[in-house]
């Protein structure tokens, strides 16, 4: 059981339903439909559900870890492998992390480059953001909570606007559905993963929550909220779009705005951008937040130093992939590793875990009959 954390540093468990939902809404909704496009064609509706499902299921799995350690995942590793091995493991999640909050603010960078200031060096906004984000999140957890709870209800009327394209919507491209096979629409399924990770920082938050154990309620309906969103812009999408547009459109979300037409603003595509960044910033903030934590708690340092690192970590990354590729490669890889920690690796943790929990139960069982 880890030293239990003070209640200053708490937070109300249903804050973690903007947690969820805060830390899965940003980046990767601008432009997800044409990666489950190409799998999925127009049943890309359903591989989102499919992954939506999917992410209710690995909550009820971490909350099911979390409850049988007591503990973070830095806890749990340390019980199932020994403090070195577990320790280890949980280096790699921190720099997967690290890795997350990169690739979610190059991208964001990438967007103003090609949509607004196409001469915009990437270190300048790679340097602003360092400075902002380590104020953030230097102010402990609760303010990390505070800015995502702002990124979730702020941004709210951009949802909206995005009804407007309906004007010139074709629902009769979604029939007739199931046109592609079972493992075509979970190949789509799994290309919205990097649009859905996120949720799995709860595994080093967990603790700083109040009555922790009945906040699962919460986080569900945080994921089932981020599900009913993804899966009304694709819908909307397709629609909107035809197949082939989708294939070719980047950021198909964002292009969306440019229907959008204000009798006193005619690119309201500009306003989408930079608002978006209420979006981003709590993605970047919580998950530097959890790498930093998990640093601090593997080397017993202090967490703003291992902030400090975390960022400056961010920082080289972004700067050192400048063109469109290499963001993708990165991106990809980000994704893949997200994919199978989540949707493979946590699974596994309960599994053994389960087994640990029986033989440590047998064995103490087997002990106590024969001290009798």
């Amino acid at each position: 059981m880890d030293k239990p954390i003070k209640d200053q540093y708490l937070v109300s468990g249903f804050l973690v339903f903007f947690l969820i939902h805060g830390m899965q809404i940003g980046i990767g909704i601008l432009g997800f439909q044409r990666g489950v496009v190409k799998e999925a064609g127009y049943d890309g509706w359903i591989s989102v559900l499919l992954a939506g499902l999917a992410v209710h299921i690995i909550i009820f799995c971490i909350y099911l870890l979390l409850k049988r350690a007591n503990g973070d995942l830095i806890s749990i590793h340390q019980q199932l492998f020994g403090k070195w091995i577990g320790n280890t493991f949980s280096l790699l999640v921190c720099i997967y992390l690290i890795s997350l909050a990169a690739i979610v603010l190059r991208a964001y960078i990438e967007i103003i480059q090609v949509w607004i200031f196409i001469d915009l060096p990437t270190w300048v906004m790679a340097l602003i953001a360092f400075g902002l984000l380590y104020y953030v999140v230097a102010g402990g957890f609760r303010s990390v909570v505070g800015l995502t709870f702002l990124g979730v209800i702020i941004p709210i009327p951009l949802y909206f606007m995005l009804l407007m394209p309906l004007e010139f919507a074709h629902f009769i491209n979604l029939v007739p559905i199931f046109k592609h096979t079972i493992s075509e629409i979970a190949l789509g399924a799994k290309e919205t993963t990097l649009s859905f990770l996120g949720f799995e920082i709860l595994l080093l938050y967990y603790p700083f929550l109040k009555d922790r154990q009945f906040t699962q309620k919460w986080a569900q309906l945080g994921a089932f909220v981020t599900t009913l969103v993804y899966t009304s812009i694709m819908l909307i999408s397709l629609a909107f779009y035809s197949e082939e547009q989708l294939n070719k459109t980047i950021w198909a979300t964002l292009t969306l705005y440019k229907v959008v037409q204000l009798p006193f603003l005619e690119r309201f595509e500009y306003i989408g951008i930079s608002l978006w960044v209420l979006f981003i910033a709590p993605n970047i903030a919580l998950a530097l937040w959890a790498a930093s934590r998990g640093a601090k708690r593997i080397f017993n340092m202090n967490q703003r130093i291992t902030l400090f690192f975390a960022l400056v970590a961010v920082t080289a990354i972004v700067i050192f992939l400048p063109t469109r590729q290499e963001i993708g490669l990165f991106g990809e890889w980000v994704s893949n590793f997200g994919f199978y920690f989540v949707f493979a690796y946590i699974p596994l943790l309960v599994v053994i875990q389960t087994i640990v929990m029986k033989f440590k139960k047998g064995s103490k069982g087997h002990e106590n009959s024969r001290t009798m």
